[in-house]
């Protein structure tokens, strides 16, 4: 896609702040934080990176406008803008440049679009079309003269004008909207070379030459919509996840209101704090916590595990899980928009959006290439006229050149391994935040791992709990209650399984990477390290109740490695690549998880700015790091490193700063991931030699005036085809254990695998 910073102009005014406009555009808009607001918008008439450059620079001018980011799978985009001024016109700047747009509707993704229906439809009108004129030419081939061959190529006109208007229709429209607001495309060339071989076809036909093109013009349609109707079907393939997953959001929820009685509301008016009755086979509508009650509950979606647990009141539930036997008393924790189920959804929905390297390499070739063709037409039009002043043999070599050398593998060459590579990963149960995180786990040289949550379940038990004196665990489980830390949350279990009672504090606060502290009748307890409760120097290796200072209660914890971690230390090993722990948990126990996987280097009694000093320094050393970590204090080296993974039981805050978030409990995601990251980056260098050798060797050839446009479309075509056949050749790998995959179908409510 090309286009010049003169024809770049796109109108910065915003929407009246009291326009019925304005309120909607706000009303369709989330809060991310700040200020910010974001907000979805449909964009139906996107079909291609040229598109997505297009209105990613257009509407980044607007005022106010801080983010711009386009799916090409679902044809959305989304929108940050600061939500204390005037919202941004993003649709009159998306009509200004000759795309029509709306406010996204989730009720829309359940409804058919039936575009694959129409290019079906059009694949086989030119198949129809290609094969009758390719039969009537052979006779042309074999010698047929006179009437007898211009008889042919009428016949050949009138079926090629049918089949060119109808099924070239979406090359013409792309074209269109490009050249009437003074730019181009990769459909601009594609489009003059099927008028410009129609049209000298109906010439020669007209004065009798022997030869005519119509073959040419409708073959070069033909194969275009392979490559194209290919592309649709891998991605639609991949949005078939994202449309299971939307279907498994509940459209309102049963609350209990103050005065007892239960009222039907819609998921939008669902607040944090709202109570909700959740019956039998019913769906978890939002992140929730029960509050009372028995029951099993289906985890699939978060742990990709088949066996439903029990769950009972304290357990946290997310948007999508499915309750089996019992009712449920539930508190909401999130608004529907913020919930597991929604960022699950929209990280799948941004996975082959990224811009990489290889992409950003492949949309400025894709934006220069268009005018580079129509030039290199016009000037072997020109030579061919200059050395031997044959019109009619100049206009066939440039039109020969316009068709050989249109850009549709090179625009395809990134793409659409990024969406195979998307796809694989889904079914894997793994969700990458954009196309550029794969780029850099394909460069990583060293992991760096948390231990409690990743290399463990984080799923800890109290091993002490009958020498814990019952005041002490009531105060301890109080504090707990507050934090997400698998201390804290052993601790809340383990006093509801000896029937402990929570401690009531006036305010509790978290300090990442040291403990609670909470206050109480004047008295200030606090449940840690030991550094941090009683001010000790020398720590203890597990957690401590201290009140004004004083130890009051020592717990200490047990846990269990990860499943796949054995294995994807071997793996990590064989493939060349260095790994460390860094934990905050004691040295003891960080030892002993390190000598039963093997890694020598590790480091232990680490706080949240020492795991963030430890990447700095490896980073520094030019190593290109992977960090896996979950919890609250891992944060900070998450975004710092080269590229980080989370698991789905992180802490929102690791998972929303994670670029890749596994949904099952198995290590073996994260090689899995590593090993397609790298692979698709192979299929990418490849795709580029295909695209680049091709035009190197087609063009002199085209040139030179040794092929026909017959033979210029079917090079062309072909070599789009071998693009995409290529990206299809990236494979997945099995994994193992009885989980879920991603790829979902919904039957009677339930998944279906």
């Amino acid at each position: 896609m090309t286009c010049t910073s003169a024809t770049m102009i796109v109108s910065t005014d915003t929407v009246q702040a009291s326009s019925p406009l304005a309120d909607e555009f706000r009303l369709a808009s989330r809060s991310i934080g700040d200020g910010i607001l974001q907000t979805e918008i449909s964009v139906p008439s996107i079909h291609c990176g040229g598109c997505v450059n297009k209105i990613e620079r257009g509407l980044a001018k607007l005022e106010g406008v801080q983010y711009v980011r386009v799916n090409l799978s679902s044809k959305r985009l989304a929108l940050r803008w600061s939500g204390r001024g005037t919202p941004p016109d993003a649709i009159g700047a998306l009509k200004e440049l000759g795309f029509d747009g709306h406010l996204f509707d989730p009720t829309e993704e359940a409804k058919p679009n039936g575009e694959l229906s129409r290019m079906l439809r059009a694949l086989a009108v030119a198949a129809f079309g290609s094969m009758n004129i390719m039969s009537l030419s052979v006779s042309v081939w074999s010698g047929a003269e006179g009437s007898t061959r211009d008889i042919l190529h009428w016949i050949c006109a009138g079926i090629a004008l049918p089949t060119l208007l109808y099924s070239g229709r979406v090359f013409y429209q792309s074209a269109w909207r490009a050249l009437k607001h003074g730019q181009t495309n990769m459909d601009v060339p594609i489009s003059i070379g099927i008028a410009a071989a129609f049209a000298l076809s109906v010439y020669d036909s007209y004065h009798g030459y022997e030869y005519a093109y119509f073959d040419a013009a409708t073959s070069l349609v033909f194969f275009l919509l392979i490559g194209r109707t290919l592309d649709y079907v891998m991605r639609e393939r991949t949005r078939t996840a994202i449309k299971g997953l939307a279907q498994l959001s509940s459209r309102g929820a049963m609350t209990i209101k103050a005065d007892g009685e239960y009222e039907y509301l819609p998921l939008k008016e669902i607040k944090p704090g709202t109570r909700l009755l959740l019956t039998a086979g019913e769906r978890v509508p939002v992140d929730c916590e029960v509050i009372k009650g028995i029951s099993d509950v289906d985890f699939s979606l978060v742990t990709g595990e088949s066996a439903p647990r029990k769950v009972e009141s304290g357990v946290a539930l997310q948007a999508g899980t499915l309750n089996i036997t019992g009712s449920l008393t539930s508190v909401a924790t999130a608004n529907a928009e913020d919930s597991f189920l929604a960022e699950t959804i929209r990280l799948m929905e941004a996975a082959e959006s990224g811009k990489s390297v290889y992409r950003r390499i492949a949309d400025r070739a894709s934006r220069l290439y268009a005018p580079a063709v129509h030039l290199t037409s016009l000037l072997s039009f020109l030579g061919w006229m200059i050395v031997q002043g044959d019109f009619h043999q100049a206009a066939t070599i440039a039109i020969a050149v316009l068709i050989i050398t249109c850009p549709c593998a090179l625009g395809l060459a990134v793409p659409m391994v990024q969406v195979v590579a998307a796809r694989r990963l889904f079914e894997s149960r793994i969700m990458v935040k954009d196309g550029s995180a794969m780029e850099r786990l394909n460069e990583i040289d060293t992991v760096v791992f948390d231990k409690t949550g990743t290399l463990t379940l984080g799923q800890l038990q109290v091993t002490n709990i009958d020498l814990i004196d019952r005041d002490a665990l009531s105060i301890a489980t109080g504090l707990a209650s507050h934090s997400r830390h698998p201390n804290a949350q052993a601790i809340s279990a383990a006093a509801r399984t000896s029937a402990g009672n929570s401690y009531r504090f006036d305010d509790v606060k978290e300090y990442p990477g040291l403990g609670l502290e909470g206050i109480s009748q004047g008295k200030v307890y606090r449940l840690g390290r030991a550094l941090f409760a009683c001010g000790t120097e020398n720590p203890s290796p597990d957690t401590v109740l201290a009140c004004d200072g004083r130890q009051v209660a020592v717990f200490a914890f047990s846990d269990k490695l990860r499943p796949g971690a054995r294995a994807l230390v071997d793996k990590l090993r064989s493939a060349g690549i260095s790994m460390e722990i860094v934990s905050g948990d004691s040295v003891s126990a960080v030892r002993e998880i390190a000598l039963e996987l093997g890694i020598s280097e590790y480091t232990a009694c680490i706080l949240p700015g020492g795991k963030l000093e430890r990447i700095k320094v490896l980073s520094d050393q030019g190593r290109k790091v992977l960090m896996v970590g979950d919890g609250l204090n891992d944060a900070p080296a998450l975004m710092a490193a080269h590229v980080s993974m989370a698991p789905a039981s992180a802490a929102d805050v690791g998972r929303n700063n994670a670029d890749f978030v596994f949904l099952q409990d198995s290590l073996d995601t994260v090689f899995l991931a590593y090993r397609v990251s790298r692979d698709a980056g192979k299929l990418i260098r490849q795709n580029f030699v295909i695209a680049i050798g091709y035009n190197v060797v087609a063009l002199p050839v085209a040139i030179l005036g040794h092929a026909t446009p017959f033979v210029a479309a079917l090079a062309m075509s072909l070599s789009s085809i071998v693009v995409v056949a290529n990206a299809l050749r990236l494979r997945g790998e099995p994994m193992q254990g009885k989980t879920k995959p991603l790829g979902l179908k919904i039957q009677s409510g339930r998944l279906a695998e």
